[in-house]
């Protein structure tokens, strides 16, 4: 939990700022009619990790008020390093809680619902995905996270996704493009494959941010660091917070820059 002293600092300053102070600069930028269209749009993330966070962060500070994030783990001491609400405070915290509570420091007034739950093909129904303008897609499992785009590209959602972010030190080399334009991206092409496979394909064309940079582990991986974690991976990768966050903001910016220019 935040310490006291500052939740009570944050409590009093909610209600000295207003909307229109919050989102003063980002109105001069886009206008008013711009600012109201996203105050109104319904976004969901999946994931909240290393790029999910930053993504929820730079939405809600660009005037996202009606954001829904899903994720089932729980922080632990390795993502300090790169995800938002990590810090050892936060340690053994629901990410979706932690990170919601980060969110409404921002924006009191924002609607943020928070579900500890993994998408997966048993529970996409609950998710109801028709209701959202925008799907945002940072999910690690390959599996699911196939699901989970076949899924949205058959509704009226706008989905962004996010290909793997680990293994990268060069920002410079994140781009965004369609997904079947993807190169260099180890987790795209596992994708196009298990698609292929299946020939179950993604209804319509969709963008994704990714990295044609692939680095190698350098350290050695203790067990103890994936111990840690409630959900651990079958394989732990480096990653280091400027790309993570990078990644994560072009998917903000993405969901930003379609719903000021409907």
């Amino acid at each position: 939990m935040y310490p006291q002293k500052v939740m009570d600092r944050t409590n009093s300053e909610k209600t000295m700022a207003t909307d229109s102070e919050i989102f003063r600069r980002n109105e001069l930028l886009l206008g008013t009619e711009a600012m109201e269209r996203l105050a109104q749009k319904r976004v969901i993330i999946f994931g909240v990790g290393g790029v999910g966070s930053w993504c929820a962060e730079g939405l809600v500070r660009s005037g996202i008020r009606r954001l829904t994030i899903v994720d089932s783990d729980r922080v632990c001491a390795t993502n300090i390093n790169r995800q938002l609400m990590a810090t050892t405070l936060t340690v053994g915290r629901v990410k979706v809680d932690a990170l919601k509570e980060r969110l409404l420091t921002i924006n009191p007034q924002a609607e943020i619902t928070a579900l500890q739950q993994v998408f997966t093909e048993a529970t996409a129904d609950s998710f109801a995905l028709d209701s959202y303008d925008y799907i945002i897609d940072a999910i690690d499992s390959l599996k699911d996270k196939a699901a989970l785009i076949l899924l949205a590209c058959q509704t009226k959602a706008r989905l962004f996704s996010s290909m793997g972010a680990a293994l990268k030190l060069d920002p410079t080399r994140i781009r965004v493009t369609e997904f079947w334009r993807v190169t260099g991206d180890p987790l795209a092409r596992a994708l196009r494959n298990k698609f292929k496979k299946s020939k179950q394909f993604p209804k319509r064309k969709f963008q994704c941010v990714y990295s044609d940079e692939l680095l190698q582990n350098r350290g050695e991986q203790a067990a103890a660091d994936v111990a840690e974690c409630v959900f651990p991976k079958a394989q732990v990768n480096g990653s280091i917070v400027h790309i993570t966050a990078v990644f994560g903001f072009m998917l903000a910016g993405l969901v930003v820059r379609d719903a000021t220019l409907a």
